[in-house]
C-alpha cells in the first residue's frame, strides 16, 4: 500500500476563507511553500481565485497577475510538483508552460471546452473535482436524490472528456468537492462512502481543510478547525483517500501516517 501523498494549499487570492491575503506577495508565498515541503508536503497547490462559497469570479488577466510572479519563484524555491487551482484554460496555458506539472480543476474539464485539450498538449495531470452549481450559489439549497451516484456519474463523464482529449489515464486524479455544493449531511455522506469511488479506479483527492462543514460541527472559526480537520483527514484515508489536500501540512501528515499504519497493519 502506497502511503498518503500531502497536497499544501497556498492561496495566493485576497478573499479566500481561511488565509486570504496572506500570501499575495510572492516572497512570502515561497517562505510557506518551503516550510510546508519541511513538514512533508508532496505537492504545493496554487489558487488565484477564491472559489469559497459566494466568491465572485475574476478574469484569466487578474488571475494570472496573481500567481505567475508566485509561480515563477517557486520553481526557483522548491523542488516539488506544483498544481494551479484554475478553470481556466487560458490561464492553464500560462501556467503550464513555466513548469506546473498539474491543473486543479474545480469544474472537472466542464467549465472551459479548451481545458482538457490545453493540459493534454502539455502532458499534464488533471485533478477532476465534482461541484454541483459554481462557487456563487452553490450553497443555496443543494439537492441530491443519491450524491454519491451523482458524483460517480459526473466524475465519469470528466474521466472520458479527459482521456479523449488525450489526458495520460495514469495522470487522472477524482475529487469528491467536498463543501462545493453540498450540505453539512452531503459531505458526511460522502466522507463516509468514500470507497464508492474506487469504481472510477482513479486516485482520490479530498480536501476537508478547514471546512465549514467543519465550523458547523464545532462551532470554530477556520483558523481553529485543526481538530476537526484531523477527524475528517483520518476518516477520508481510512476510507480510501490517496491524496488530503490540507493548510496544516505536518499536522496532517500525522494523521495520515498514523492511519497509513492501522490500514496496512496485518494484526
Amino acid at each position: 500500500m502506497m502511503r498518503t501523498s500531502i497536497m499544501g494549499i497556498l492561496n495566493v487570492t485576497p478573499d479566500s476563507f481561511s488565509d486570504g491575503g496572506k500570501y499575495l506577495d510572492p516572497d512570502r508565498a515561497v517562505e510557506q511553500a518551503k516550510k510546508m515541503v519541511e513538514e512533508g508536503a508532496d505537492m504545493i497547490d496554487v489558487g488565484g481565485e477564491s472559489s469559497r462559497p459566494g466568491s465572485v469570479r475574476i478574469s484569466a488577466e487578474e488571475e494570472c497577475s496573481r500567481i505567475m510572479p508566485v509561480i515563477r519563484a517557486l520553481k526557483k524555491g522548491i523542488n516539488v510538483p506544483i498544481s494551479v487551482d484554475t478553470y481556466k484554460s487560458e490561464v492553464a496555458s500560462m501556467v503550464l508552460s513555466e513548469g506546473v506539472s498539474v491543473i486543479n480543476d474545480i469544474t472537472a474539464l466542464h467549465g472551459d471546452e479548451n481545458m482538457a485539450q490545453v493540459i493534454s498538449n502539455f502532458d499534464a495531470g488533471v485533478i477532476l473535482m465534482h461541484m454541483k452549481g459554481e462557487p456563487g450559489t452553490m450553497q443555496d439549497a443543494p439537492y441530491y436524490d443519491d450524491i454519491m451516484r451523482e458524483i460517480v456519474l459526473y466524475l465519469g463523464e470528466s474521466i472520458s472528456i479527459a482521456e479523449h482529449a488525450g489526458i495520460s489515464p495514469d495522470k487522472i486524479v477524482v475529487d469528491p468537492g467536498i463543501g462545493f455544493g453540498k450540505g453539512v449531511d452531503h459531505n458526511l455522506t460522502i466522507l463516509k462512502n468514500l470507497n464508492d469511488l474506487g469504481q472510477l479506479n482513479k486516485p482520490v483527492l479530498v480536501g476537508v481543510s478547514r471546512k465549514s462543514f467543519i465550523g458547523a460541527l464545532t462551532d470554530k472559526e477556520a483558523d481553529k478547525r485543526v481538530f476537526g480537520t484531523a477527524a475528517g483527514v483520518a476518516a477520508a484515508v481510512l476510507r480510501g483517500a490517496d491524496i488530503i489536500r490540507v493548510h496544516d501540512v505536518g499536522a496532517m501528515k500525522d494523521v495520515a501516517s498514523v492511519v497509513d499504519a492501522i490500514k496496512k497493519h496485518n494484526g
